[in-house]
């Protein structure tokens, strides 16, 4: 009895190793969070992760990068004052391991869904996580989506009356 769920159990986990994902991938909207980006594997089987690049959505007041050991960041802004628009780890992830990248961020107070392309760099290649659904075919199967995260309303907001 137990062969077919756990073979069942296979069959859902896989398709999620294979993405890079937002790990919650729900946050309360306006607060402080910590998300982390899981890279579950290399470009392509045998091969090395070098860089991770992550652009921050428009709305995200700090993004702030967790230092990780043997890794290097680096954070991009359009101006010194203004919030980063990307932030990008360089290091080395093995095809065999995986990894989180985490951010602390300070999420929009308004808004469903924050959209997060990602660019993964290998030592043979590059992944761009970087699809998100059309309004036309919000179901339609993507092969490189972009990780995103839901906003749950903050049940301490004022209610808007109209």
């Amino acid at each position: 009895m137990k062969a077919p769920l756990i073979a069942l159990l296979a069959l859902v986990a896989t398709p999620a190793a294979a993405h890079v994902v937002a790990v919650p991938d729900t946050a309360k909207a306006g607060s402080y969070s910590a998300i982390a980006f899981r890279v579950g594997h290399a470009c392509a089987a045998g091969d090395v992760t070098t860089r991770i690049r992550i652009e921050i959505p428009n709305g995200v007041a700090s993004a702030r990068p967790q230092v990780k050991p043997g890794w290097t960041y680096s954070i991009e802004r359009d101006d010194p004052k203004s919030p980063p628009t990307a932030i990008t780890f360089e290091g080395r992830l093995p095809d065999e391991a995986f990894d989180d990248f985490a951010v602390l961020m300070k999420l929009p107070t308004q808004g469903e869904k924050l959209i997060f392309p990602i660019v993964q760099t290998c030592e043979k290649g590059e992944s761009q996580w970087t699809e998100v659904p059309s309004p036309e075919a919000p179901d339609a199967k993507l092969n490189r989506p972009a990780p995103t995260v839901t906003l749950t309303p903050d049940a301490a907001a004022p209610a808007h009356h109209h």
